[in-house]
């Protein structure tokens, strides 16, 4: 071989491998001569993933009936004991006493100008003979209604949201005294009586609108997947904003010799009785009010002229719940990891059901089983994961987080010690992926959802996401939700300050089943995810995430994401107050042009609206300088080479790593509600779910609470300088 020859190979060998070495997949958190060794196990334990164990797990877990308390629901926790044991996992039972209301006594009836008499059961269907198991079935309520009877005149109040009252004050109705009606949808649905009680309202009444979630939007079950005339959607109006769990126990466990609150001095249990309706019972009601007409945005599906009252419509409605502490059985399944048992990480879905729960939680909970098993084979052939992975199956979550938040009030402490991150899921469908939570992990879920295959499409589930973000107004950038509250990541993220996920598919499998007896399996089958295709995806990318977090060099958060998501939370709330500002002075001068009364229709009912209160200037500095820290410190922190350290240096910095989401919280909490921790993102005090991010400032701004606002840029700007310090001595690691 000449020279020549010989230089031109050699060249073309470095091109190949200077090629190959840019082209090389690197994962956050894994030096690279760990990464083919890391996507190598995740590979296998895609290889493993059954849908046909998803389905045959579905058909018995959503067999019967399983809510707190019930035979079935204890029989189902014995029997994931059993599966998880079988696959290698020291499991456990764990057994707290909560307490849970049973319906004893429901009547709903109308008394004036006509009377009709709520029927309040849903008729089973043809094709489906889970919904035909009798006295079996849930009835439907409200769990932790207060009891109650009370009769009044009915006022419609659209969503029963803070906005429809004012839009009922501008109109001079008032419901002090009254019972109130209010579609579902429009927040989460324990506002409805809360916002109703504050008003004065002395019941409330919740119907499912035909426009939200039945005959308008697609065909009813048995046809369709959307709700028939007779369908009710249960769930919980717990106050969860104040605190959700076991309401007798407020932060602590709920074991057998805990002290209990008495029942009537339980802040979340609701101050006015009420009850879910069908729009079939629902008609009757609405179709006697009276009053002004329902404005454009307010009105529903039913084939009537939509009304407000007060009145002429009057209802009877009469309330009486067994008040009893029921057992809640928490399954949890731990595998020891092999280097660093005491750094956990979590992973968490319910299995508790307000009827059979096929889609709510049934879908999510079979995933989770799949991948645990998955893992717990790789483990028995010598592929053990470096941290422990605990694997956790809560109960009552339906009736307000209970089983998940009881575990960790109890054993707090240990967690924040311990605890990695939590991952969590719930129901699951077809469609697109859904991912909330912690910033700081955002850059890792990113590069999982690289790599997982959407079932439908062929494409990853990173790229079809972004897609339909596109494709709905949005942008290319792959982003985490903020965490609110609605299902098990709440008390470890909120309270304990872990850091935490919640994930999922959906959004082609819409349908009116939500908490009803038509959620089954037969119905799941037909309208869900009928192939278990997305189970299974959802298998494999909550399990990829749990063992990029089990096995990373150095674990895998990102500081960047969170500074920048902050960042775009202040300049929101910023531009609220300047918005609000603005909103302020342009109806003060409406007033004093007399606009609003020249504008009026003089054959409408008018109330003079009054002038409101100048909105100040707020000294967002304090935030500002924080975040400005923040940002250098950061910088400092990414300039460290993961390949310069030791083993023992990576070990000591994973062991401050992983209180990260901590120095975000607040020892004090958040005003009026010190349950709730976290500084940078919390449930609404008036929205439930839905999230208020910056919750502290955003929410005294929104109240007009303007020292609160002052006091909580300055608790917030601590916050961030807590923050500042700890990513500091993460800095400072290498050089011991």
């Amino acid at each position: 071989m000449t020279k020549t020859n010989l230089y031109k190979k050699t060249f073309t060998l470095l091109l190949i491998l200077l090629f190959l070495s840019l082209n090389a997949q690197n994962i956050k958190g894994f030096k690279p001569e760990n990464v083919q060794k890391q996507l190598d196990l995740e590979t296998a334990f895609e290889s493993k993933i059954s849908t046909a164990n998803l389905d045959s797990w579905m058909k018995k877990m959503a067999a019967r009936p399983h809510y707190v308390g019930t035979e079935y629901g204890k029989e189902l926790a014995e029997w994931m004991l059993k599966q998880f044991k079988s696959w290698g996992y020291d499991a456990k039972i764990e057994t707290y006493q909560v307490l849970f209301p049973y319906p004893k006594v429901r009547v709903l009836e109308l008394t004036e100008p006509t009377t009709y008499k709520a029927k309040l059961t849903a008729v089973p269907v043809e094709g489906d003979a889970y919904t035909a198991q009798g006295d079996e079935l849930l009835p439907s309520y409200n769990a932790f209604s207060t009891d109650g009877e009370v009769e009044s005149e009915l006022v419609f109040v659209n969503y029963g949201i803070p906005a429809d009252y004012e839009a009922l004050d501008k109109l001079g109705i008032d419901v002090k005294g009254k019972i109130v009606i209010a579609k579902y949808y429009g927040s989460w649905r324990g506002i409805k009586p809360k916002l109703a009680a504050e008003k004065g309202a002395i019941g409330c009444i919740i119907y499912s609108d035909p426009k939200d979630d039945g005959y308008v939007t697609g065909d009813v079950y048995p046809k369709g997947a959307f709700k028939n005339k007779t369908g009710v959607q249960r769930g919980s109006v717990m106050d969860m904003p104040l605190y959700p769990g076991d309401v007798l126990t407020p932060g602590y466990g709920a074991t057998p010799e805990a002290e209990r609150l008495n029942r009537k001095d339980a802040p979340t249990i609701t101050k006015i009785p009420v009850l879910p309706i069908s729009y079939e019972d629902a008609q009757p009601l609405l179709e006697a009010l009276g009053g002004p007409v329902a404005p454009d945005a307010w009105r529903g599906g039913l084939p009537i002229t939509y009304h407000i009252g007060p009145g002429p419509a009057k209802v009877h409605l009469k309330l009486e719940f067994d008040w009893q502490l029921k057992p809640a059985y928490n399954v949890i399944a731990t595998l020891t990891g092999s280097e660093f048992p005491d750094e956990w990480v979590l992973r968490g879905n319910h299995h508790d059901a307000w009827v059979h729960g096929a889609a709510d939680p049934v879908s999510g909970m079979v995933a989770l089983m799949e991948e645990a098993r998955a893992v717990g084979e790789l483990a028995k052939k010598g592929q053990r994961p470096r941290r422990t992975l605990v694997y956790c199956a809560w109960d009552a979550e339906e009736p307000g987080l209970i089983g998940s938040t009881e575990w960790v009030e109890h054993h707090k402490g240990e967690l924040q010690e311990k605890a990695v991150a939590y991952i969590n899921t719930d129901g699951n469908g077809r469609g697109f992926f859904n991912v909330g939570g912690s910033h700081t992990l955002q850059t890792m879920v990113s590069e999982v959802a690289e790599v997982v295959t959407d079932p439908q499409k062929g494409v990853s589930i990173k790229e079809r996401k972004i897609a339909r973000d596109m494709v709905n107004g949005g942008d290319d950038k792959f982003e985490l939700y903020a965490l609110g509250s609605g299902s098990d990541y709440t008390p470890f993220i909120q309270h304990a300050g872990i850091a935490s996920l919640n994930l999922g598919f959906g959004g082609e499998n819409a349908g009116g089943e939500y908490h009803t007896i038509y959620d089954t399996y037969s119905h799941y089958k037909r309208f869900k995810d009928p192939e278990f295709e997305y189970g299974a995806a959802l298998s494999k990318t909550a399990g990829r995430i749990v063992l990029r977090l089990a096995n990373a060099d150095i674990l895998p958060f990102n500081f960047d994401p969170l500074r920048e998501t902050i960042a775009t939370y202040l300049e929101e709330v910023m531009k609220s107050c300047e918005s609000m500002r603005k909103e302020v002075e342009k109806h003060n001068k409406l007033i004093e042009e007399n606009a609003f009364y020249l504008a009026a229709d003089p054959a409408k009912p008018f109330v003079r609206p009054e002038k409101k209160e100048n909105i100040p200037y707020l000294d967002f500095t304090p935030i500002q300088n924080s975040m400005m820290d923040l940002e250098a410190t950061i910088a400092k922190f990414n300039a460290i080479k993961l390949n310069s350290l030791s083993d023992k240096q990576l070990e000591a910095l994973n062991k401050q790593l992983m209180h990260s989401e901590l120095a975000l919280t607040n020892a004090s909490g958040l005003p009026r509600r010190s349950w709730y921790k976290h500084q940078i993102y919390a449930p609404g005090f008036y929205t439930g779910y839905g999230v208020k991010t910056l919750p502290g400032v955003r929410e005294a701004i929104e109240q007009k609470e303007w020292q609160e606002a002052r006091e909580q840029i300055k608790i917030l700007a601590q916050t961030l300088n807590k923050l500042d310090d700890h990513i500091e001595s993460l800095c400072s690691i290498p050089s011991k």
